[in-house]
Formats: structure tokens, sequence, C-alpha cells
């Protein structure tokens, strides 16, 4: 019997850097911030970093969390998009960034997202914040529910909001994996993120202007987040679309912290991205549950099973690289039935030259059950026999 080596990937999201030989990874450009990553969401690969796992204030970044939450709370219909939430005295009395919303209001949850998104408004947040939690308190703890089922290993909140307080931290890479999740898992609530304009009837108009400054300056830009206090410096998490020949729509992401200005993080992220995209070069490998391989399977009421991914294969690799990358898959040998859909059964592993660059585990397309007592016993021989 034949077994060949099968390596698991520890966690499936952001677990690997692109391990490309050291004389041909692209060099980043020099970045003005005390923490940053760029983040490959199409391939889920990181391409760059200084201190990923260093802990940070988040500030404002935070209501990407509560975000999730409340995006959360809407897909289980908990709560409606039309539906109005009262402000406490709490909420409106909350400090810093505002939407200026008062307890004689009772505003629509699409509208007091639009206020916590666009306008980083702390008092739309605590009020959806109680509206979905019932208490700010519990919501936090939702908040941090949320976030060990997301593998955020080394986040922790103490607020909805972001304000600065003991405890209340995260690394850039938790907030990459938060931001590409957050896009992956609710889609239809992404085009909040790249609301250029908005306030509330009744509210200031000067108050109406995303802080995200690159939303107005390139065009492929579509979120995400600022975020700013005295102890975070000024930090912002920017993703962008650009269409390429051979993979439309490439997400990059990325997380720029602790800077000097508004100025610096607008300048620094838009250097990145722009890096990332010319630097390194997506490719698609294989469609969405297009199958990889598709072995023998023994004792099973199928011969063969098809493996691969639910969503497509792709991977980054330096630009004009692409010609040398090879695939292999590793598979335990023989594979024997019952094996359920969604089951990893294998690794793809991605090779520039003789290097294996990256790996995406392979699961089994469509489940194989167990053949009937003859089958399974016809079977047996046949292994014994090979």
């Amino acid at each position: 019997m034949r077994t060949t080596l099968m390596r698991a990937l520890a966690a499936p999201f952001l677990a690997l850097y692109c391990l490309v030989a050291a004389a041909q990874t692209p060099q980043p450009p020099e970045i003005a911030a005390r923490n940053w990553i760029l983040l490959d969401a199409s391939a889920d690969q990181i391409l760059a970093g200084k201190d990923i796992d260093a802990p940070v204030d988040p500030a404002s970044l935070t209501k990407l969390m509560a975000a999730y939450v409340v995006f959360d709370a809407l897909r289980a219909k908990k709560i409606d998009l039309k539906q109005t939430l009262p402000v406490s005295v709490r909420a409106w009395k909350m400090p810093g960034s505002r939407m200026f919303i008062d307890p004689k209001m009772q505003v629509p949850v699409d509208d007091l997202v639009k206020g916590m998104i666009v306008q980083s408004g702390n008092d739309a947040t605590m009020a959806l914040a109680e509206g979905v939690g019932g208490t700010a308190e519990h919501f936090v703890e939702l908040m941090n529910q949320q976030a060990k089922l997301l593998g955020l290993r080394n986040t922790s909140f103490k607020n909805p909001d972001g304000l600065t307080e003991p405890g209340h931290q995260t690394t850039a890479r938790d907030l990459a994996t938060l931001s590409a999740r957050l896009l992956k898992d609710f889609p239809q609530y992404a085009p909040y993120f790249a609301i250029k304009k908005y306030r509330y009837e009744g509210t200031p108009t000067a108050n109406d202007t995303n802080r995200n400054t690159l939303l107005f300056r390139d065009p492929t830009v579509d979120g995400l987040k600022t975020g700013h206090t005295e102890a975070a410096g000024f930090c912002l998490i920017a993703s962008a679309r650009r269409d390429f020949p051979n993979l439309p729509g490439r997400r990059l992401i990325a997380v720029v912290l602790g800077t000097t200005s508004d100025a610096v993080r607008t300048g620094e992220s838009q250097k990145l991205l722009n890096w990332g995209y010319t630097a390194w070069e997506g490719l698609k490998l294989f469609d969405a549950n297009q199958a990889v391989a598709e072995p023998k399977i023994w004792k099973g009421s199928e011969d063969t099973v098809k493996l691969g991914q639910p969503q497509p294969i792709v991977i980054a690799v330096p630009a004009g690289a692409s010609k040398n990358i090879k695939t292999q898959v590793a598979r335990p040998d023989p594979l024997l039935a019952p094996i359920a859909k969604g089951q990893q059964v294998g690794t793809l592993k991605i090779l520039a030259g003789d290097q294996v660059v990256h790996e995406v585990p392979l699961v089994a397309l469509a489940t194989v059950e167990e053949a009937g007592l003859l089958g399974r016993a016809w079977d047996a021989v046949r292994l014994w026999i090979k």
C-alpha cells in the first residue's frame, strides 16, 4: 500500500504567506505606518506586511466587526433595514464622531448603518448595538464570539465603537481577515462601504462626507473604513477591485495603521494597492466546483470522487512568473468510502519550478456513500491483491 503524505492547512484562510524564493519576491515600497498588511483577497494570500501580529488600537476600524454582527442579525431576520430603532440617552451622548441623532428620533436601521459606516458615528453604532444586542455590553460579547469564529486570535473588543479602552485591541492580520470575510460573507451589504456622501435628514450638512478619501480618488476603491484616535494614529482599510483579462474583479485589501495624518494614510494605502496590482499577478488555476482530480475510491457507491474547491482556486505570483507555475495533488492512497461532500481529502500543491509556493486544501465535491456488502467485500479482495 502506498500512502502519499498530506499536509492540511492549519487554517483555511490567511494561513500562508507566499513562499516564493527571496530573489523572486517583489520588494514592497516603504510604507510610513507603524503596522501594515496587503492581502490579495481573491487568492486568500498575504503579499507583504510589517508587524502584522503586533497588538494595535483599532479605533473606528472596530466598527467593521460591529457591522459584521449587524449584518448577521439582518441575515437571520432578527432585524430589518426598514425597522426603526430608538436613540437612547447613552447613544445620544456618545463622544467622538457622530451622526447627530437624538432621543426624540426613531431611526431606520438602514440609516443607522449608513451613519455608522459613512459618518463613523459612535451614536449610530451605539443605537445599533443596543437594538441588536439589547445592551451594548451584550453586543460586545457577540462581537468577541464572532471574532473567535472568524479565527481572530489576537483580537479583544471592549466596546462597539472603537473609543480607546484598556484591552481593546487587534492586529493588522486580524483586521485583514475580518475585512475579507465581511465582503465575502455579506456581498449584499458591501455597497454601504462605497457611499461617498450621506447624512440623516435634519442633521448638519457639513457632516455628510465619507472620511475615506480614496473613494474620491480611485474609482476601483470600494471601501472600507477609516479610524483615528490619539493612541491609534490615522488608520485606513482600503479595498479595491480591478479587472484583468485573466482575472476579472481581482480584490486587494490594504490595512495601514498608525500613520501621522489623513493625507499619509491615504497616500500610503494607494501606494500599497498600486504595488500589489503591478508587482503581483492574479492567476486562476481552477473554476469553482471544477474537478482538480478524480481519483479512484474503494468500497464506495461510485468508482471515483471529484476533488476541488467550492470557490475558484486563485493564487498570486510575481508578475511574469505565471509561466513557471505547476500543480501537484497530494492525497491518501487508497481512498476509502464513505466520504462526505466538503470533506478535505487532499492538498493541491502549487510549485514555482521545484519549490512549493502555496497549498490549497482539496475537498470532495460530492458525497460518496459506502457500497453494499458485496461491493465492499470485492474491493477488499482487490486491495489485498494490489
